[in-house]
């Protein structure tokens, strides 16, 4: 009897699996947390979640889960709240080679601020951002992941550094050959000087390439041309807004004739705003998917930069004085308006704005981004998408759409959600987790005591050092700029 028992237990151990037997052993165990479930909007109390080579493994009720898991690294998640990554879907870096180092100084605090990815929407840096992509995805340098354009694609002598010029179709073929030698996450082309035909070309080719495509729509076409082009996403509301204008096809056409300047179309833009217009564009945005990424902070600081001064402002100290100084022509420019020319663009952000929950009642996705970078002043990477969040709020959806903003719109527009977006079992191991609970204040989003990137946690202590650290260097860089 006792030799026939011992046989068996001996057979049965050797039909055990290593990679089952292995399945107890994680690499960090988060335990009673409430995790939020973003696509369904609810918070799901005293969950437990293993975590092993970058991957979540498991999700489920502490009492059934928390006990089967052994770890190297274990965080209370007493009262606290899971959220899935931040994704910051627009981003810049530029500002020429002598500002490659303070550039890089910024990806910390993408981190710090619990964003574990950023979509760069093109600047002067192309190539510089292409390395760092894979540095970053190789471990050689510290960062969020990170997704690129590469070189957006304009016209002739752009008013843009760092493009690639097109002054015809085979200008736009080579263009394109290009972004696909670099592999890049998809393309941005821009109205600077493109020709419009050109521009329509560049995002029809794009599509028949497999490429998504985004950027700014040229004042001589209608937003309806770009997106039936094949243009994926729509960055910055103002063009959102300019799709729903009534009589939007014969301002593009008197201003493609040179009837008309920007002035004025702008000017008729605003006065012809129609909301069954608007929402009939917009359920063609969602038919076709094509996202829309906001970018309202960005420019709701400069229109009010009459009665919200930022030039003191305490987050100033993480950013380097080279980078600081691309602001400067944003700023003087605003601050020679006239009171008429305050107080039309106090009422242009508010028209623009207004535009917002209108997309998110088509089934437009929302797809947060902040604009953060060179250039755009005041606009800062990592406390810029909080700010961003809290206008989305302000301006008419749920916390839980929000949410859904930053952490699943882009995710999804990249073709990614089986990997991100969710605190469940297969996804990436990208993970923030906050003091506070997000749906019932998006403030909480600011609230964060640990982050976990690609499977390595951060604690607060972690993320206050990356803080420390970035402003140390900043002020060194501060002290050697002084004349």
């Amino acid at each position: 009897m006792k030799t026939t028992l011992g046989l068996l237990l001996t057979t049965l151990a050797a039909t055990i699996s290593p990679a089952i037997a292995a399945q107890s052993q994680a690499d960090v165990v988060i335990r009673h947390a409430t995790v939020i479930d973003v696509e369904h909007g609810r918070a799901i109390p005293d969950q437990s979640v293993a975590i092993r080579d970058g991957s979540i493994v498991a999700v489920g009720n502490d009492a059934q889960l928390g006990t089967q898991w052994r770890a190297t690294t274990a965080i209370d998640g007493r009262g606290r709240y899971l959220i899935p990554g931040l994704w910051d879907m627009h981003v810049h870096f530029g500002g020429g080679p002598a500002l490659i180092e303070e550039n890089k100084a910024l990806l910390p605090l993408y981190v710090a601020h619990g964003i574990t990815t950023v979509r760069d929407a093109s600047g002067d840096l192309a190539e510089q951002v292409l390395s760092w992509r894979g540095q970053i995805a190789s471990g050689q340098l510290f960062g969020p992941q990170l997704f690129t354009s590469g070189a957006k694609i304009e016209g002739l002598a752009p008013v843009w550094k760092g493009t690639i010029e097109a002054g015809d179709k085979a200008g736009v073929d080579a263009a394109l050959d290009r972004e696909q030698r670099d592999q890049v996450d998809f393309v941005k082309i821009t109205d600077s000087t493109l020709k419009p035909e050109l521009f329509l070309y560049a995002v029809s080719q794009a599509k028949a390439r497999g490429m998504r495509s985004s950027g700014h729509v040229p004042m001589a076409l209608t937003v309806g041309q770009a997106i039936e082009a094949g243009m994926s996403s729509i960055e910055h509301l103002d063009y959102a807004f300019k799709a729903g204008v009534k009589d939007e096809a014969a301002i593009a056409a008197d201003f493609a004739a040179g009837n008309i300047d920007r002035a004025e179309a702008n000017r008729r833009l605003h006065a012809g705003f129609d909301r069954t217009t608007a929402m009939a564009a917009y359920r063609r945005f969602a038919e076709l998917g094509v996202a829309v990424t906001p970018t309202l902070d960005g420019g709701r600081i400069i229109d009010f930069l009459d009665v919200e001064p930022r030039d003191n402002d305490p987050y100033l100290a993480y950013i380097g004085p080279g980078l600081r100084d691309t602001y400067t022509w944003r700023v003087e420019r605003a601050a020679k308006a006239t009171p008429a020319q305050i107080e039309a663009r106090h009422a242009h952000y508010a028209q623009v704005a207004a535009v917002l929950p209108m997309l998110q009642e088509a089934g437009v996705r929302i797809m947060a981004g902040t604009d953060a970078g060179f250039l755009n002043s005041y606009n800062f990477p990592g406390i810029g998408l909080h700010n961003e969040l809290a206008l989305y709020v302000r301006e008419g959806l749920t916390p839980a759409q929000v949410l859904q903003s930053a952490t699943r719109a882009g995710p999804a527009w990249f073709g990614k959600l089986d990997r991100y977006g969710a605190v469940a079992e297969g996804k990436a191991a990208d993970l923030v987790l906050l003091d506070r609970n997000p749906l019932q204040d998006i403030a909480a989003t600011r609230a964060i005591n640990t982050v976990v990137m690609r499977g390595k946690v951060y604690d607060r202590a972690a993320l206050d050092a990356m803080l420390a650290e970035t402003k140390a260097q900043v002020a060194e860089w501060n002290a050697k700029a002084k004349p």
